[in-house]
């Protein structure tokens, strides 16, 4: 069993920038695949990036893409999203995600674990 913890939400103003952390429970997470997704209220939870297990391959969402970093360190069994330029419309729960395997995948049945989410406003 994979457990997942996020931290490192919070509120911040539009432009400004926030970190998020998931740390996983178990040793060999260089195993797995993984990935962000974020859920706003009364919408669909929606993917925003993902990285395989090497860190060789990353995906991002349009919406994100060229402001958001997603990155994992597998000594420390955690893995990051550096989101900068942050706009209002990012504000949701932001869940991270992983599953055993080598691919990079950007929908969430493909996930097998989640964490139980991190919320991040971002004030206008």
């Amino acid at each position: 069993q994979v457990q997942l913890v996020e931290s490192g939400g919070g509120l911040v103003q539009a432009g400004g920038s926030l970190r998020l952390s998931c740390a996983a429970s178990i040793r060999t997470l260089s195993l797995y695949f993984m990935g962000w997704f974020r859920q706003a209220p009364g919408k669909e939870r929606e993917f925003v990036a993902a990285i395989t297990r090497s860190s060789g391959n990353t995906d991002y969402s349009d919406s994100v893409r060229g402001r958001f970093t997603i990155s994992r360190d597998s000594a420390k069994n955690t893995m990051y999203l550096q989101m900068n330029s942050l706009k209002p419309e990012d504000t949701a729960v932001y869940y991270c995600a992983a599953a055993p395997g080598g691919r990079v995948a950007v929908r969430a049945y493909e996930y097998e674990y989640w964490g139980q989410g991190t919320q991040v406003t971002v004030s206008s």
